[in-house]
């Protein structure tokens, strides 16, 4: 047991803090004793046990200060005596050993990589991108240098690049850990590696590409603990969301979800299988990769060089009696065509396309193969989806909207006086935005829908047809969120 510190006023020292690990785990941090109180840093909900420890450690009640949990984390690594990744890159500057830049042999590279140096350089790159919440690590190789970005929020923001003499040193770090040939630098290489921070456990895809100036490498992390956003949280207007549980709620059918890499498709899928499952229903399904781990579901990863591709897992999963399957994404016209003859067969069959809008998804369809009048008869709904940024709340002000931003949301029905943006502070590291929601439109395959795709499969035509029907452009819902003062108009036409 600790003995109490001492009440006097003044500063907390380094040495009278409790572990970094527990400090980090809790989000806390004492800073100075004031005014017979413990002044303590702290981010989001504390754990009223932690902060209960902290009071008898040091004899005095404590006193919460709010601030950013990027913030706080860096604070603690400084008064716990660790620096930052841009602090410890700078202080290894100096230390090139001679010939640094000459071309290193596998053994010596795989020796340097084990270096406490290198180790440790990339545990803290890693550290703070899973603190500033990134969804991606890029490492570019340069002429002379290795520009390290991270992903926040769907954009790449600058990050601490290692030293020039080290960084092939810490691509065969990184590909060490994802247990790959650090020898082979002429072929691209993927693999994973499983990482734990303070209370979250990381899946890392690893992605090598040989480019004129050596290796770059980008890191996809995933959350394999299954941290995923609910349909509430997906940013849907409510009749959109009504729309689609209602047609979530039939015994067969094809419900696509489109857009580009990285809209979100995967993870409005995912939501809407954990908001319509009730156990009682065989749910299957069949993922490149399985991004994330879902609890009564039997999900199967294709691995096309062993032959396991989405065709023939699908033919497989026909015969394990499901009620519902999950494709990952219809990228074949042998893909497609079993989607929907498992549709008409009395399956519910959730999926994904990469199409502009959610028009397309249809004429995509027919692309690949599938006749029309399949297609008409099996396709209940499409959600077409993006995703832009959310207004920081630490930040927000008023602004007064571009006259012809003014003018195109009063023609979609959402009139705004003024909108909300981001002045730029550290906890949104300076951008203006913290998070992201979705922007959604929503095609109901209605008769007339049906009619005209089996006159004229255009997109243009079937455009028209459904915004007849009453369907909201995808543009004009994100005029609804900014309205709302959760997006502002430069996000919106960013992404529509």
């Amino acid at each position: 047991m600790i003995a109490p510190a001492s009440a006097q006023a003044g500063p907390v020292h380094a040495a009278e803090l409790p572990a970094q690990d527990f400090l980090e785990e809790a989000r806390l941090l004492p800073r100075e004793r004031a005014g017979g109180f413990l002044r303590v840093a702290c981010a989001g909900r504390p754990d009223p046990q932690a902060v209960a420890e902290l009071e008898v450690l040091f004899g005095l009640p404590v006193a919460l200060e709010e601030m950013s949990e990027h913030d706080l984390l860096d604070e603690i690594r400084r008064a716990c005596g660790q620096p930052t990744a841009a602090q410890y890159a700078a202080g290894l500057e100096g230390a090139a050993p001679a010939g640094a830049d000459a071309e290193l042999v596998a053994h010596d590279l795989a020796e340097i990589a084990n270096q406490a140096p290198v180790v440790r350089l990339v545990n803290l790159l890693l550290a703070e991108a899973v603190e500033a919440g990134a969804s991606d690590v890029h490492l570019e190789a340069e002429a002379r240098s290795t520009r390290v970005r991270y992903r926040v929020d769907g954009v790449l923001q600058e990050a601490p690049s290692p030293p020039p003499h080290l960084r092939a040193a810490v691509v065969s770090r990184l590909k060490i850990m994802a247990e790959l040939d650090i020898a082979e630098r002429r072929l691209p290489q993927d693999g994973r590696v499983r990482l734990r921070t303070a209370d979250r456990e990381l899946d890392v895809r690893v992605s090598t590409l040989p480019t004129l100036h050596g290796e770059s490498v980008v890191l996809r992390l995933l959350d394999v603990e299954g941290r995923r956003i609910g349909l509430e949280g997906l940013g849907m207007a409510p009749d959109t969301l009504a729309a689609l549980l209602g047609f979530a709620a039939r015994p067969h059918g094809v419900l696509l979800s489109t857009g580009p890499t990285g809209s979100g498709k995967t993870t409005t899928l995912y939501a809407l299988l954990d908001h319509v499952r009730t156990g009682r229903e065989k749910i299957v399904s069949v993922e490149d990769p399985v991004e994330y781990e879902l609890p009564g579901v039997a999900q199967v990863p294709v691995h096309p060089r062993l032959g396991l591709t989405f065709a023939r897992a699908l033919r497989a999963i026909l015969r394990q009696d499901p009620d519902v399957l999950l494709v990952g994404e219809m990228r074949d016209p042998e893909t497609a065509e079993i989607c929907t003859q498992a549709a008409l067969t009395g399956h519910l069959v959730l999926s994904t396309l990469h199409t502009n809008d959610a028009p397309g998804a249809l004429t995509r369809l027919v692309d690949l193969g599938v006749p029309d009048y399949l297609v008409a008869s099996t396709v209940q709904a499409v959600l077409a989806q993006r995703l832009v940024r959310r207004v920081c709340a630490a930040c927000v002000v008023e602004s007064a909207p571009e006259p012809a931003v003014a003018r195109e949301m009063a023609a979609a029905g959402f009139p705004a006086g003024r909108v909300l943006r981001g002045r730029g502070c550290p906890a949104c590291r300076n951008t203006g935005y913290r998070g992201r929601t979705g922007i959604h439109e929503l095609l109901t395959v209605s008769d007339a829908l049906r009619a005209e795709l089996l006159r004229a499969p255009g997109a243009d035509g079937l455009r028209r047809v459904a915004l007849e029907g009453g369907m909201r452009p995808l543009r004009a819902d994100g005029w609804r969120q900014v309205a709302a003062g959760v997006t502002t108009p430069e996000e919106v036409l960013r992404v529509a």
